[in-house]
């Protein structure tokens, strides 16, 4: 049995986290809540109460609780911290660090995974200082359920609708089932995409946002592997934190950190799109348009980091690697499992650029003795798919 600790903000979505509780006990774990003073406009302590089959906590300074040091021990005997629904309000506070009522404290002093649902209204979701809030989260490794994109409570059409039960069901759900499946593993992985200057504000790149390997991190950390993600100019939260995470601009500077980052390393990911070119003169200065009749660039190729690490002699356990195809993509995969030494390889097919910063894509798992047609999948489903991969893989070579 799983404790779980389910902390509940000011929100109109407060009703939805009775259903949360019954499914969360209906599948056999212990429930027990914090109500903030807003959530108690909204939701009675008594109907809590009711419904996990426990006390819910209110007040920091209940005489009863703090005797015995409350706070703490609500943030350490969990094994999960789900805060749904999150408020703007709240999601401020626990952002920056304060404290002024249990439910905060509780944040505060928690050394447990933290799962957050926010709720608000669409202005309050996209304001900057929000989004700040947000992404300062996301880099504590706190996993947020992104709100959905519907009518909301104010009669207002846009996005800010915590998101459905089952998918906060399935996030829990998901952690639990795979907390410590690769506990000690040291996982280096890559992603987004990289950029090749021409002059100091041109560049060539690609359109790779590092959605799929953020998935992947996001699952990896779940199982308590240790994470090192190369960022290739990624805009989107990464939920790790800022030590886990090294930031590049070029290929030759992502190869860079991967070559002094690969001894004692388990496992390489190799998500990120690479230029496989570079400008071999960067002009120092803006190139001026009156220059650009008669002018040409030349290229040089940029090093192949899957395939320098594929046959390095300090060679992960297994590497796996991405490929984004538009034809031919099976037999090219195949070509690039042998020629850079994979273990693994994820083909996507491009769709003319479809899978570029989208949820889904169309993928294909190529390996040694296996050869699998993904189909069409989210790129959390692929995470998933591909940790599986990871787990078996060190069952059967450990």
């Amino acid at each position: 049995m799983k404790k779980i600790l389910l902390i509940i903000t000011g929100s109109i979505a407060c009703y939805k986290s009775i259903d949360l509780i019954r499914q969360l006990k209906k599948d056999g774990n212990e429930v027990n809540c914090i109500l903030t003073k807003s959530a108690r406009e909204f939701i009675t302590p008594l109907l809590v109460s009711a419904i996990t089959g426990n006390k819910t906590y209110e007040e920091l300074f209940a005489l009863d609780d703090e005797v015995k040091m409350g706070h703490i021990k609500l943030a350490r005997q969990h094994d999960l911290i789900v805060i749904a629904p999150a408020s703007a309000d709240f999601i401020a506070k626990i952002a920056n660090g304060l404290g002024d009522d249990l439910a905060s404290c509780v944040i505060l002093a928690s050394d447990k995974k933290i799962i957050l649902a926010p709720a608000m209204n669409e202005k309050m979701w996209q304001k900057p200082s929000n989004q700040e809030n947000l992404q300062k989260l996301a880099s504590l490794g706190i996993d947020i359920v992104e709100p959905e994109t519907d009518i909301l409570a104010c009669g207002e059409y846009g996005v800010g609708k915590m998101a459905n039960i089952e998918k906060i069901f399935f996030e829990i759900k998901q952690f639990l089932q795979n907390q410590n499946l690769l506990s000690g593993k040291k996982i280096l992985i890559t992603g987004g995409s990289t950029r090749e200057m021409i002059d100091p504000i041109r560049f060539i790149s690609n359109n790779s946002s590092g959605k799929q390997a953020i998935a992947i991190a996001k699952i990896l950390k779940q199982m308590d592997a240790q994470i090192h993600f190369i960022a290739g100019n990624i805009s989107l939260p990464i939920p790790l934190s800022n030590q886990e995470i090294s930031r590049v601009e070029s290929a030759n500077e992502m190869f860079e950190i991967v070559k002094n980052n690969l001894a004692n390393v388990d496992i390489f990911i190799a998500c990120a799109a690479v230029s496989d070119f570079k400008i071999k003169n960067i002009s120092q200065q803006k190139i001026k348009k009156n220059l650009l009749k008669n002018f040409s660039l030349e290229f040089e190729m940029n090093p192949d980091i899957l395939e320098s690490v594929g046959n390095n002699v300090n060679r992960p356990k297994m590497v796996i690697g991405f490929c984004a195809e538009s034809e031919n993509i099976i037999e090219n995969a195949q070509e690039k499992l042998y020629k850079k030494n994979c273990d693994l390889i994820i083909a996507n097919d491009i769709e003319n650029g479809k899978i570029f910063g989208n949820s889904e894509t169309k993928a294909y798992l190529i390996a040694n003795n296996k050869q699998q047609d993904l189909g069409k999948i989210t790129k959390t489903q692929l995470a998933l798919l591909l940790a599986k991969e990871i787990v078996n893989f060190f069952k059967i070579n450990d």
